[in-house]
């Protein structure tokens, strides 16, 4: 890979970790696709991210535990379920046909643009009061809903996790974000270690995509917060919309040359005479 291949990885850190401390976001929803562009095989951008959104999480919750806001006992309650259903995704993602990975993500990219506003809509109306619905059973589920699609697409569901936190345990949007943050750093380390054992890791791009997101993260809370929102949300909407339209068609790309390498028979979507 090519210096410009590199400086692009890079670049691609940074940026994910600075949205990901002005937006609260995982920053697979940002790598993967970029990765894609690289020519990278699907898979092994699935792996790759898991490694750097391992490594921004960690960041942040070790800054989190030092200030005394992370609170370990939430982070179990959805970690364990995590970590469990993430080892099941990336069982599931090794066998899914490349345009359908790019499929499958390509949907999560149009609706992580509904639920960052469902997210905001939350937050505005949140009053810092305490748990309203403190089940067991939604624990267990939020945390396997984001441990599953660290595994399968290589996201830490970092943004599911924290409106569902809202909407199913009346959490502030403050303890959501930090609680889903110690969630994401050993569920992504999870998912990362069972890829690395298949194969499908790129350690080196890895590293370095994870230590610009770091370099991002501490950049976007000194200077970004000065934006206004508004503007942010919205070049991240079209950000979203840009590069789900580009996934979608590098999984049409990828289907045609399946169809195309299959026997005359086999190949899908063809009328029989």
């Amino acid at each position: 890979m090519g210096f410009e291949s590199w400086l692009l990885l890079v670049s691609s850190g940074v940026v994910t970790g600075m949205l990901a401390g002005l937006l609260g976001i995982g920053g697979g929803v940002i790598l993967v696709p970029l990765m894609i562009s690289l020519g990278y095989a699907p898979i092994k951008v699935v792996a790759t991210s898991s490694l750097a959104i391992a490594i921004t999480a960690f960041s942040g919750s070790i800054q989190n535990w030092r200030m005394g806001y992370l609170d370990m006992t939430r982070v179990l309650y959805l970690g364990v379920p995590a970590l469990l259903t993430t080892q099941l995704g990336v069982r599931i993602a090794s066998h899914i046909p490349p345009y359908t990975l790019l499929i499958l993500f390509g949907v999560f990219l149009l609706a992580n643009i509904y639920l960052i506003d469902c997210r905001r809509r939350l937050a505005k109306e949140d009053t810092g009061s305490k748990t309203s619905i403190n089940s067991l059973t939604s624990e267990l589920f939020v945390g396997a809903v984001a441990g599953l699609l660290t595994g399968v697409l290589g996201v830490g569901g970092g943004i599911v996790m924290i409106t569902l936190q809202m909407l199913l345990l009346g959490r502030s949007i403050k303890a959501a974000i930090q609680t889903s943050l110690g969630v994401l750093a050993g569920v992504a380390l999870s998912a990362c270690i069972m890829h690395a054992t298949r194969g499908n890791l790129l350690l080196l791009p890895g590293l370095t995509l994870g230590l610009g997101s770091v370099f991002g993260v501490r950049l976007s809370a000194r200077f970004l917060p000065k934006l206004p929102e508004t503007t942010v949300k919205l070049i991240f909407r079209v950000f979203l919309m840009v590069m789900s339209a580009y996934v979608f068609w590098q999984a049409y790309q990828l289907f045609a040359d399946t169809a195309i390498a299959l026997p005359l028979d086999f190949r899908p979507n063809q009328v029989m005479l």
